[in-house]
């Protein structure tokens, strides 16, 4: 659906969340311009937002950040050593963000690096046994908090959004990875 004038993408004039608000605003300033694409690309942001916010509680009770977990995560999940460079790509990070977070958890004695044999410039980060066991057991936890974050929804509505949004990623990553190259 189209935006109409003085309406937004959904049609729905009456939401009560902020970006309604400001997706109002908007129109009464320039009530000529579509405002459909600012009614979903500030609600992704202002989730996005709010759920950074809360810093995922199970996280923040073992003392870890989301990128903290989702470093080790990755590594938990591949189930092999990697290189910062793949750890970088895998948990969508930079190079500089990765080095920052493994020495934290090198330092917490969750993480090991090891030296390639072949090239020292290189090195390979795996869990140590105390980093595997804090991702197995906070993961049941950190799931359980997301499906409260999400209970408002029912699971058709869960599953509608996730295929929504798995589109446009797909679209936005295919984009800018074009962009990239």
């Amino acid at each position: 659906m189209t935006a109409t004038k003085g309406r937004g993408a959904t049609g729905d004039d009456t939401r009560g969340d902020t970006v309604a608000a400001v997706v109002r605003q908007w129109q009464a300033v320039h009530p000529d311009l579509d405002t459909g694409p600012m009614e979903i690309i500030g609600r992704v942001n202002r989730c996005a937002a709010l759920l950074q916010q809360a810093e995922d509680a199970p996280l923040r009770r073992a003392g870890l950040s989301r990128p903290e977990f989702d470093l080790l995560g990755a590594l938990r999940r591949t189930g092999h050593e990697l290189t910062p460079g793949e750890l970088a790509r895998e948990t969508f990070s930079s190079g500089a963000a990765v080095t920052k977070r493994v020495k934290q958890l090198t330092e917490r004695g969750l993480v090991e690096r090891r030296g390639d044999t072949r090239d020292r410039r290189v090195a390979h980060l795996r869990l140590t046994d105390a980093g595997r066991d804090l991702v197995d057991a906070l993961l049941p936890e950190q799931l359980a908090y997301e499906t409260a974050v999400l209970s408002s929804l029912d699971a058709g509505r869960q599953g509608e959004l996730a295929a929504l949004l798995g589109e446009l990623l797909g679209r936005l990553e295919g984009r800018l990875g074009a962009l990239r190259a």
